[in-house]
């Protein structure tokens, strides 16, 4: 048994094919079948069930497989303490977000962190927090940027942003018709919200009922762009943190009001796997958040009728 063949065996099992990881490795389908019969006849029993077109591993390969990922994931830590020894000048940064972080965020800081090191291989995934936190622990992912709390003995979370919720309409809507809106007058209305496990959908409905207010979720969707369309379409209203709207708010698509009295805040920060060696790449991607933090923190402006009067 020897790394390549390792290599071989993990790339079939994410894949499920022969032929897709024969492509993604640029070997041939015979290649990766030799190498995994091989290992298959050293290790005396099958890795795999193929199955017609659809590979899946059996109960040795899935022992096989947890086995194969650590050690690939240390030699990987091992070759980047080594370059990190001199420079960035290679590496792989694998990150991850919610949907709103990889919409708002993450695009600017991605495009800065390339031009710094072009040589360093970035990775992008979108998911809930809770498949994100699964990905860290099995190093699928490196370091992600997640809404808080996350209270994970295991994670090191590092908070960086701090924005405040706002309620967001139509422009012309009875709500945002006043600088600041009574949270009763919530219950009102339709809601639109982000999708159950979602922390932020959860930090806007323990405020709901810490307020008492008898509220009706209309509509869910993990993604804000679609939660803003239908809120400008009349669907019914949503609350969203700031940053989200503010370029909506000034080409008039949206309108917002600030809550009156008790505040609700979405709070961010990155979050990865505690351990005694911090690879360079995620160092570099903390250092260069915290060089652009203003870039991302929106400062809330008061509606210019309520400067106005």
């Amino acid at each position: 048994m020897d790394l390549p063949q390792l290599e071989m065996f993990l790339a079939v099992a994410e894949e499920g094919s022969f032929t897709r990881a024969g492509e993604r490795l640029h070997v041939s389908q015979s290649a990766v079948s030799r190498q995994i019969g091989l290992l298959e006849r050293e290790l005396g029993g099958q890795l795999f069930h193929r199955d017609g077109r659809r590979t899946t591993l059996t109960h040795a390969g899935e022992l096989l497989a947890r086995t194969a990922s650590s050690l690939s994931r240390q030699v990987q830590d091992v070759a980047e303490q080594i370059s990190d020894v001199h420079e960035l000048r290679r590496g792989r940064l694998r990150l991850a977000g919610g949907m709103s972080v990889c919409t708002y965020i993450l695009p600017r800081l991605l495009k800065r962190y390339r031009a710094l090191h072009p040589d360093v291989d970035l990775r992008v995934t979108s998911g809930t927090s809770e498949a994100i936190l699964r990905k860290i622990r099995t190093h699928e992912v490196d370091l992600a940027l997640l809404t808080l709390p996350v209270l994970e003995k295991d994670m090191d979370v590092v908070p960086v942003l701090k924005e405040e919720m706002v309620v967001v309409a139509p422009p012309g809507h009875p709500l945002v018709a006043r600088p600041t809106v009574d949270p009763r007058d919530l219950g009102r209305y339709p809601l639109i919200l982000y999708e159950l496990g979602s922390r932020t959908r959860e930090a806007i409905e323990t405020f709901l009922r810490e307020e008492n207010v008898r509220f009706e979720v209309a509509m869910e969707n993990e993604n804000a762009e679609i939660i803003k369309a239908m809120v400008a379409n009349g669907n019914g209203i949503t609350v969203l943190a700031h940053a989200t709207v503010a370029s909506d708010v000034r080409h008039r698509r949206l309108a917002f009001a600030r809550l009156r009295g008790h505040k609700v805040y979405r709070e961010t920060g990155w979050v990865y796997l505690k351990s005694d060696y911090v690879p360079r790449a995620v160092k570099e991607m903390l250092r260069l958040f915290e060089e652009m933090r203003e870039e991302f923190a929106s400062k809330l402006p008061q509606p210019a009728r309520d400067r106005a009067g």
